[in-house]
């Protein structure tokens, strides 16, 4: 349906159609066919964006030369002048990974928002207006989170000042919810949870193939989300057997032993689940056309929460990060040394391997000294 609209749209304004298949020209389109509709241009783009990408996905495997899809400019090009200008700032004098940037920018959005709700621009806001926004933020979020977004507010103040759109500095007076280094312990699943969520998938399926290798490479690694998801073809040397990882908060690179199982998992995957029409180099795509990489940690989750609830495990810690609390958990209880779990798991501090002595509660029972008389 939408490929047939968009085909009569540009017959209608006499465009070849392949050079006009691109992001630029869906929107040109979904603009058009909106304004004759009259129909909300977000809603109308959302069916034929989807349509249309995979449209132009299948043309490509079948061999037509198309330009390429994505020519918009960089995402900050289409930000308020503020926010762009304060994430070029954040990039250029701070430092700060485009991860990084994208969060403190949508942190701030929300701050500009509630801002202007109550009449105030960001040059007129105050300590008062920040407090009164910063406990709005508590009660949605939690307070890790809260205390994040205070800190990119804090970020943002010093921008202000450096700016000279402000000439008091309010960042120091920004109170944020007070997050104490461990004093959660990590969730971790026993080990037998883990077994029986991988044995309840179904690897009669591509899907399966691929959430199998996937979750089990993350149980066996106590790889998280982020570097699951950027692992590249390449990245796993079947000859050398091993499998090269990349840390997304650090940037560094380690390598890891390709183990039996894991590369009989990926074996399989690759041989029987991967589309081979893949437009694309990550290790783990989806599964429907264009077969794109997986999108972002929200995917994981959904992927080990289906095989859960499928297994009758049930946590309310069922995170990403919970396969590798896990792993993390199960070396301290075999005797591994905590350097070699910081090295497997890429960290640069000891304390944070010695966070996981707070859950290896069996390992600590057994070192429990008798109480005297």
């Amino acid at each position: 349906m939408w490929v047939r609209r968009f085909v009569e749209h540009c017959r209608a304004k006499k465009i070849e159609i392949n050079a006009h298949l691109t992001l630029t020209g869906v929107n040109a389109f979904v603009s058009r066919y909106s304004r004759i509709r009259e129909r909300d241009p977000r809603e109308t783009f959302l069916g034929a964006h989807s349509a249309l990408g995979t449209w132009a996905a299948a043309l490509t495997t079948l061999g037509v030369s198309l330009p390429v899809w994505n020519e918009i400019p960089e995402a900050s090009s289409s930000l308020p002048p503020l926010l762009r200008e304060f994430a070029r700032h954040l990039h250029e004098h701070r430092g700060n990974p485009a991860g990084t940037i994208h969060k403190k920018v949508v942190h701030v959005a929300k701050l500009l928002a509630f801002l202007h709700v109550h009449r105030r621009s960001a040059r007129q806001a105050r300590l008062t207006d920040i407090d009164a926004f910063l406990i709005e933020c508590r009660k949605q979020y939690a307070r890790a989170t809260a205390a994040d977004i205070a800190c990119s507010v804090r970020s943002f103040m010093r921008f202000m000042l450096s700016s000279r759109r402000m000439t008091v500095d309010l960042a120091p007076s920004i109170v944020g919810p007070i997050v104490r280094p461990a004093e959660r312990p990590h969730r971790a699943l026993p080990w037998e949870d883990v077994q029986r969520i991988l044995r309840a998938i179904d690897r009669s399926t591509r899907c399966g193939r691929r959430d199998y290798a996937l979750l089990l490479m993350m149980s066996t690694y106590g790889m998280g989300a982020g570097e699951i998801i950027r692992l590249m073809l390449d990245d796993v040397d079947w000859q050398a057997t091993t499998v090269r990882v990349h840390r997304p908060k650090t940037g560094a690179e380690f390598l890891l032993p390709l183990l039996p199982a894991v590369s009989r998992a990926l074996a399989n995957y690759l041989r029987r689940g991967r589309p081979v029409h893949a437009q694309t180099r990550n290790l783990f795509v989806t599964m429907c056309a264009p077969h794109k990489a997986l999108a972002c940690s929200v995917t994981i989750r959904h992927i080990l929460h289906t095989h859960a609830r499928r297994a009758g495990v049930s946590a309310p810690f069922l995170g990403t990060h919970v396969l590798r609390h896990t792993h993390a958990c199960r070396q301290m209880e075999l005797g591994t040394p905590p350097k070699l779990i910081g090295d497997i798991l890429g960290h640069r501090d000891p304390e944070s391997t010695s966070a996981y002595l707070r859950v290896s509660t069996e390992g600590l029972r057994k070192m429990a000294l008798p109480v005297p008389r």
